[in-house]
């Protein structure tokens, strides 16, 4: 009768340096609201799929990660978001790509997951289902943010003079969540606002079942943050799976070693957070840090970046 939780708000180049004390108890206290979330729903022996949504709704919320409210702009200043959802009972999924409009992705995706036959949906047909599902809508005001406007700016300006951004930070932005239930049920859920100065229409790993996101009650469920196209090539989150039902290992070994050996020396940069049937967490990254926490009926609420 145990639960546990654990949710990220992306990975990369989190410079100390750069990381003031005000700012970095703001990105502490975002994940302590996600997780409170979610932890409201597994506490009253709610579903991990509610928890997750709930957890990655509160990211969605907070302009500080890269998602929803905080979303990059695309090389033609527009905003075009991804998110997923797997429910590990039954695999059920729910996904969609390029979206703008709902004020929370992750809530258009479990549309997508339990109002279709399908898994993924994009473009107006997405919007439609989000509308008929009485989604909250928000105009392009609410998920403007100063701070993603300028990051663009400066990765346009860099272009010009024949240069290119590579600092891993700007591919990493990416939120999700991860939990067990009391009914020994896990799930998976992940959202992103995708690479800042991305080409329109690009889809990253998020809203790609097996890559960015995945669950399944017989091993685990995963989210991921990194460089995306990397994540998808190597079928990152399914691996983690893979690894754990055919050779046996357990979610920390899988978990570090698709991070460590498998996406690190291909320029898979990042982090995931997984977790098992038992409710044991795995949270490991390549990267200097990643925005993550945890919380479980026999676990504290911790809230992490740097290693």
């Amino acid at each position: 009768m145990t639960y546990a939780l654990a949710v990220h708000g992306g990975a990369g180049t989190i410079l100390k340096s750069k990381m003031t004390p005000d700012l970095e108890s703001a990105y502490h206290a975002g994940l302590s609201r996600a997780l409170k979330a979610g932890q409201a729903v597994l506490e009253k022996g709610g579903t991990a799929l509610d928890a997750v949504t709930e957890a990655v709704c509160a990211l969605e919320d907070e302009p500080l990660f890269n998602a929803g409210r905080g979303a990059v702009f695309t090389a033609e200043g527009k905003q075009e978001m991804d998110a997923a959802i797997m429910d590990g009972s039954n695999r059920n999924a729910g996904a969609v790509a390029g979206l703008f409009g709902p004020r929370n992705p992750i809530r258009a995706a479990r549309a997508i997951m339990e109002r279709t036959e399908h898994v993924m949906l994009i473009g107006e047909n997405a919007v439609r289902i989000a509308r008929d599902a009485n989604l909250d809508f928000e105009e392009a005001q609410y998920f403007f943010t100063q701070v993603r406007w300028d990051a663009l700016k400066t990765t346009l300006e860099m272009r010009e003079k024949g240069e290119e951004n590579d600092d891993p930070a700007r591919r990493h932005g990416t939120v999700g969540a991860v939990a067990r239930d009391i009914h020994g049920h896990v799930a998976a859920a992940t959202s992103t606002g995708g690479m800042t100065a991305k080409a329109p229409g690009r889809v990253g790993d998020t809203p790609c079942i097996g890559a960015g996101t995945f669950a399944d009650d017989a091993s685990c469920a995963v989210s991921g943050t990194g460089h995306g196209e990397i994540f998808t090539r190597w079928t990152a989150a399914a691996e983690i799976s893979a690894r754990m039902r055919h050779l046996g290992e357990s979610i920390s070994q899988a978990a570090e070693h698709v991070v460590m050996n498998d996406l690190a020396p291909n320029d898979g940069t990042g982090g995931v957070i997984a977790i098992d049937g038992a409710g044991n967490i795995a949270m490991p990254f390549n990267c200097e840090g990643m925005y993550r926490g945890s919380v479980g009926s026999d676990l504290p609420l911790s809230t992490l970046i740097y290693r």
